[in-house]
């Protein structure tokens, strides 16, 4: 029998967490956690929310800070070794790292990797940053993107930079841009949707909804084709999915989109390459945690994404 032990956590609740209950909040956040560990940890008060002890069906607000305390589980050896390819993965992450400083890492996250781990052997980016740095002694996620979207994504080396990182995305005063090809022609003078997101607990699929939370994006077109137009994304609330339904709902869904897509777009875009959702966190603007100083980061397309834009613009 091998121990695992996570370390305490101190996570800030932002608009798009709120709402839910904590015992959900904290099955989400500790994946291979069993139930019954999770209630335990809840019913002798180790969790702790704005530092008092709550019941498990407290729901979450904006701005609660939820203290998650460490746990120590044994788990089973597993019979198969992590195959090779896995591990190959892993280290291609290092070639992935835009900017690194002793206060954060910024990575462009490829396509297909979650931001973190799931059950089992599952694992994701910041696991992999973890075994990457091993004698680093804080890692943590300040924001999280899709697991299909690439692009940037910034990682705290420090408990105040992530406070300080956090508290920037709550205010919003982060400004991010995402490239995201669409289908057909995207009208120029359409450049803010304003449109309510619901999110359904037991799918988490999200729809526009006038129950739902504020939500607003902003959009401007960058390159047109004949059936597609490639557009930048600016999402001023950090709602799940916001830019992916945001554009179903003005009928301009995105290429390759599992959940709000068109599969007859997907079919058309298929001709030139691209076979993956195509949605990139492509720039991020924030203040540097430690010194103020402005920051400005841009994650370049991925080589295929290139291509397939190169291919569309010579059959034109």
């Amino acid at each position: 029998m091998n121990e695992i032990r996570t370390e305490v956590q101190f996570v800030d609740i932002n608009d798009d967490m709120a709402g839910q209950r904590i015992d959900n909040f904290l099955r989400n956040q500790l994946k291979n956690i069993p139930k019954s560990v999770i209630y335990r940890l809840l019913r002798k008060g180790e969790v702790r929310v704005n530092k008092k002890r709550i019941k498990a069906e407290y729901k979450l607000t904006a701005g609660d800070v939820v203290r998650i305390p460490p746990v120590t589980m044994e788990i089973k050896e597993q019979a198969n070794p992590v195959p090779s390819t896995k591990l190959n993965r892993v280290a291609e992450l290092e070639t992935c790292i835009l900017y690194e400083d002793e206060h954060l890492l910024v990575l462009n996250k490829p396509s297909g990797t979650a931001v973190h781990g799931g059950s089992g052997l599952k694992f994701g980016a910041i696991e992999a940053l973890r075994a990457l740095r091993p004698q680093a002694r804080f890692l943590e996620l300040v924001h999280r993107i899709d697991r299909d979207t690439s692009g940037i994504l910034l990682v705290a080396k420090k408990r105040s930079a992530l406070r300080q990182l956090q508290s920037q995305f709550r205010e919003k005063t982060v400004q991010k841009y995402y490239f995201a090809l669409v289908m057909g022609q995207w009208k120029t003078q359409c450049k803010v949707v304003n449109a309510p997101l619901l999110k359904n607990e037991v799918n988490s699929i999200v729809r526009v909804n006038p129950a739902g939370k504020p939500s607003e994006t902003r959009f401007k077109v960058i390159e047109a084709f004949p059936q597609a137009t490639l557009i930048q994304a600016s999402p001023i609330t950090g709602r799940t999915h916001q830019i992916r339904v945001h554009t179903q709902y003005v009928g301009h869904p995105i290429a390759w989109d599992d959940r709000y897509g068109d599969r007859r777009f997907d079919a058309y875009t298929a001709q030139f390459g691209i076979d993956r959702l195509f949605l990139h966190a492509a720039n991020i603007i924030f203040l540097h945690p430690a010194t103020g100083e402005k920051m400005e980061i841009n994650a370049p397309l991925e080589k295929r994404l290139l291509q397939a834009l190169e291919k569309m613009r010579q059959s034109n």
